[in-house]
């Protein structure tokens, strides 16, 4: 099967907890994995799975064009803005991991199909993939006016690059929130938890909705957690919707497949699994293949 090349940069936890789910991809074919630090776990790790490795950030592949056609950025969002210019020169296929947002917010549970021309696209938050397709579930069918979302993650998954990336994480999460979720007004929370043993993933989601059918909205949200775990199976939920007049809170947990961090680490897998999704569906698209779409409810 003919498969598009694909390179990371940014050889921290996210990148490197991509590399091995890009390995298994029937559409997609890692070649590279370019850093700034040599002796970096992510580059000594790419070196002995047998990629071509780069300490010298984006002009790797300023020097060597050719090395692919997607490019995955797992660096910072400051350093994304720098990024974002030089691979649209190139011409390459931005996937953005940081909340940078130089490109559309793209979730694959929602909105991948509307998005596939693009050159630049930004996978938003783990907390944003987390709760954004939940918000949007409830808002399809219920008119969500007020969303507020928590994301509690192990402080252990949190690596240098995350924790610069607070501030950013929780304005492109709220936007995400708004204009991919669909709500009129959202807010953004996250929680870097120091407990030992390190604690799941887990998210909390609170919608104000203008229309209340609780038949409706249940059988929304459990569409969309099955749309999910199509590409993460560990995304599922902590308990039962709970309603309150036309307050409706959902409780998320998400485990990670392990890949590089313990299970706990929901946060990099749920980032990671849905910027492979997001790239595949670019393969298929570009390949001439029909891409899985989003669950729509009757």
């Amino acid at each position: 099967m003919e498969k598009l090349k694909a390179a990371i940069i940014g050889s921290g936890n996210i990148g490197t907890d991509l590399m091995y789910k890009l390995e298994r991809s029937d559409w997609l074919e890692l070649t590279a994995m370019i850093g700034i630090d040599p002796e970096s776990d992510g580059l000594k790790r790419a070196q002995e799975r047998g990629l071509q490795v780069f300490s010298n950030g984006i002009q790797a592949l300023v020097d060597s064009p050719t090395l692919a056609d997607i490019v995955f950025d797992a660096t910072s969002a400051k350093t994304h803005v720098r990024h974002a210019k030089i691979l649209r020169e190139l011409g390459k296929l931005a996937i953005d991991l940081t909340p940078a947002a130089r490109g559309p917010f793209v979730c694959p549970a929602v909105n991948i199909e509307t998005h596939l021309n693009e050159l630049n696209v930004n996978m938003i938050t783990c907390g944003g993939q987390a709760t954004i397709p939940i918000v949007h579930a409830i808002n399809r069918v219920a008119d969500v006016s007020y969303a507020e979302i928590i994301a509690t993650i192990s402080s252990k998954s949190a690596g240098p690059g995350t924790r610069a990336n607070i501030d950013e994480f929780t304005i492109t999460t709220r936007r995400g929130i708004e204009e991919v979720g669909g709500a009129d007004q959202g807010k953004a929370i996250i929680i870097l938890n120091p407990a030992e043993p390190p604690v799941i993933m887990r998210d909390t989601v609170f919608c104000e909705v203008k229309h209340v059918e609780k038949d409706r909205i249940l059988q929304s949200i459990y569409e969309m957690i099955d749309t999910v775990k199509q590409y993460v199976p560990g995304y599922r939920l902590k308990q039962e919707p709970l309603f309150d007049g036309n307050k409706v809170t959902v409780f998320l947990e998400v485990e990670g497949a392990g890949d590089y961090f313990l299970k706990y680490a929901g946060n990099l897998d749920i980032m990671t699994a849905a910027a492979t999704k997001v790239a595949e569906d670019f393969a298929r698209a570009q390949l001439g293949q029909k891409t899985v779409g989003t669950a729509a409810l009757d």
